[in-house]
């Protein structure tokens, strides 16, 4: 049987790097369905992971196009497995806090507590290291959540240091682990 996952893209410079993961995936025999935010959808397109998904990406929480389906609830009782990449500082905070704002949050919200959660985090280092972040994480680790490291290096905004996007095949190896029996 074909393990779905549920990829949801948040705002981050790497947000582009879903369209990798997301064509390596279903290069794997994965069934993905994803989910952006609208700061996603400033650095990538919906249409470019509908195409490498073969599914319709899901971007409005109030977009219901099947009167039987309520999208953020089905999509989360039918998801094997929830990731999160990138994983920005503002959905981190909305997710440590229950709200459900948008598609992401509102699916997260609605995920059954056996679902595996995980989370890959990219964000500037002073962003991933405030106290503020720290603490959000630490919530999400107690709800389940299981973090992908970010990595240290020289960031999009020229900072150097911890948080950027972990490598695509570090996420890979963590979503084999979780669903591979």
């Amino acid at each position: 049987m074909t393990k779905r996952i549920i990829l949801a893209v948040s705002g981050s410079i790497s947000a582009y790097k879903a369209a990798d993961l997301t064509s390596r995936l279903k290069k794997k025999g994965y069934d993905v369905h994803v989910i952006m935010t609208e700061a996603a959808q400033a650095f990538i397109t919906p249409l470019t992971l509908q195409v490498l998904s073969k599914n319709p990406v899901h971007t409005d929480v109030m977009e219901e196009k099947l009167a039987e389906r309520i999208n953020h609830i089905d999509l989360g009782k039918e998801a094997d497995l929830f990731i999160v990449v990138p994983a920005s500082a503002n959905t981190i905070a909305k997710l440590a806090h229950g709200m459900a704002d948008n598609m992401l949050t509102a699916t997260a919200l609605a995920l059954p507590s056996t679902t595996p959660k995980l989370i890959a985090p990219a964000m500037n280092t002073k962003m991933y290291a405030n106290p503020l972040t720290r603490k959000n994480l630490d919530t999400l680790h107690d709800l389940g959540y299981q973090e992908i490291l970010p990595k240290s290096g020289l960031l999009a905004c020229g900072d150097t240091g911890r948080g950027a996007l972990a490598d695509i095949d570090v996420i890979l190896e963590a979503i084999d682990s979780k669903l591979i029996n």
